[in-house]
């Protein structure tokens, strides 16, 4: 069975749309997923699944939160095989200087197209750098996160594309948790 990595977007922030992990991890078994696991609060799920149904795990688990809490988070899937494809791109990464917790990915739901792509050029920031590579957005934050005025709204805007962000330590860290489930 493969593994694969869920990103749920939107929970558990500002009082809205709250969703504990305990309660995740039953939804999540409850539409097939097994040895589920989950990492900090922010909708971050590692799990094996059905070969085929890694491609529909994305809109089961939307449907089934929608059904037991009454709100739909968007939620990315990728196999452990596109997690890594994704932490090997970073453009980043190996740049001497470069603080990891400066560094997020944005998974898409989707692959933008050729002239949505040419547009994120236009997307405004100052000292910050991103990306496109394939369904994900590289991004880095010299001045930090938190001081930084480039918005992820623009940046799926302009992409015509949704996506959740994660930073390079919790995208570290879900690696390590499906490569010990894959095991």
């Amino acid at each position: 069975m493969p593994t694969a990595i869920a990103l749920i977007r939107g929970i558990n922030v500002g009082g809205k749309n709250i969703l504990p992990m305990a309660s995740l991890r039953v939804l999540c078994e409850r539409i097939g997923f097994e040895d589920v696991r989950t990492h900090i609060q922010s909708g971050n799920v590692v799990f094996r699944v059905g070969t085929r149904e890694v491609a529909a795990a994305a809109a089961r688990l939307e449907q089934i939160i929608e059904a037991d809490r009454g709100f739909r988070p968007r939620v990315v899937v990728r196999s452990i095989e596109e997690w890594a494809r994704a932490i090997e791109a970073n453009p980043f990464a190996a740049r001497r200087g470069v603080e990891p917790g400066r560094m997020l990915i944005m998974f898409l739901d989707g692959k933008p197209t050729p002239a949505a792509a040419r547009s994120l050029a236009g997307v405004k920031r100052v000292s910050e750098e991103l990306e496109l590579i394939g369904r994900e957005v590289h991004l880095y934050f010299p001045d930090g996160v938190g001081k930084s005025k480039l918005s992820l709204a623009a940046v799926e805007k302009a992409l015509g594309a949704a996506g959740t962000a994660r930073n390079w330590n919790t995208i570290v860290k879900l690696r390590e948790m499906a490569e010990q489930l894959g095991a």
